[in-house]
């Protein structure tokens, strides 16, 4: 079996393969009215087994839903896992829940697991998603501002040529691969240097400090939105998908697990973030290396309101209101 970190990068070039939101799916089925409309008569089964890759994105939303979920009464359980081996397990129902499923970055994998009719795709939970190739902001003033800039005689040499990636086999670098063997945007002579997140972004760093170029791999939500000044260039050839690469980044779940916790479904269907508040959540976790369950923590006490409205319409395992009991559980301020 390959390493179930193969792939692990969010970014994955294929075509997008959109599904229908969770309560359209369900609607076809008669479960949306039975989740929405009645309460459980028994309590569901308290096991929820996320999978989380190893990205501070999905580290912190996986722990504050699993947060949500224990107050509730129920147990939720969290397995690092590839983003590749996780559709896997999806599939398997060895996997309940994923909050990572960036599209159309994992359409291949997205589009291969909805075919075994095992999984259910609760729609985006960030608001603002985008991956592309970024520099710095005093580089595109100097007048890089699209892909298309690049490559000119009058930059190319400012960059040394070089383009910065991450992991080797990560779908990012397979995008910045495919832009080197196709000649897109005249990078066809241009080196790509794959190393790994950390890597890439000291060089990123230390480029930044000498007002040097570089020209790197960059996605948001993630710390180094808020730590750098970066800009997105303009990607004329949909290199990185339609809209410069904006993406959607899917809550998915095992169809059976789903079936079977009606009431959990109906707050997996309504938790959402945006891109500034999940970058939030990636700069104190990843950045600043502060505990998760800490940054979980701060920040749903400074978003009571948030908290709540992902709990409408949901009841504790033993069927009382949800909020009243998530807030007294993990201590948050009345929204």
């Amino acid at each position: 079996m390959s390493s179930p970190f193969i792939k692990s990068s969010p970014f994955t070039r294929s075509p997008l393969m959109k599904a229908l939101p969770l309560r359209m799916a369900l609607a076809g089925s008669g479960l949306l009215l039975a989740t929405l409309s009645a309460p459980a008569t028994a309590a569901e089964d308290a096991s929820v087994v996320f999978a989380a890759p190893p990205w501070p994105g999905v580290t912190m939303k996986t722990e504050i839903a699993s947060e949500i979920f224990e107050a509730l009464g129920y147990s939720p359980t969290t397995r690092q896992l590839g983003a590749q081996i996780t559709y896997e397990g999806i599939s398997l129902g060895e996997v309940d829940v994923y909050l990572a499923a960036w599209l159309p970055g994992q359409s291949t994998m997205y589009k291969a697991a909805m075919a075994k009719d095992a999984m259910v795709d609760f729609g985006n939970n960030v608001d603002g998603a985008r991956a592309n190739f970024a520099v710095p902001r005093y580089v595109a003033e100097a007048g890089v501002t699209s892909l298309h800039d690049v490559d000119k005689p009058e930059f190319a040499d400012k960059f040394e040529k070089t383009i910065y990636s991450i992991e080797i086999g990560s779908g990012s670098s397979e995008i910045a691969n495919r832009a080197v063997d196709e000649d897109i945007y005249g990078l066809g002579d241009w080196d790509l240097k794959e190393s790994s997140t950390a890597g890439m972004l000291g060089t990123v760093a230390n480029a930044i400090k000498r007002d040097e170029w570089v020209m790197f791999v960059g996605w948001t939500p993630h710390w180094m939105g808020v730590e750098y000044d970066m800009v997105f260039l303009d990607d004329p050839e949909d290199l990185w998908g339609p809209g410069g690469g904006a993406s959607d980044v899917k809550t998915l779940a095992n169809k059976a697990w789903s079936e079977a916790h009606p009431n959990a479904s109906i707050f997996l269907d309504q938790i959402s973030f945006t891109s500034e508040e999940q970058s939030e959540l990636i700069y104190g976790y990843g950045k600043e290396e502060r505990p998760q369950e800490e940054v979980a923590g701060t920040w749903m006490k400074a978003n009571p309101a948030k908290v709540k409205a992902w709990l409408e319409g949901v009841t504790t395992r033993d069927g009382e209101p949800a909020w009243p009991a998530v807030k007294e559980a993990l201590g948050l301020p009345e929204a």
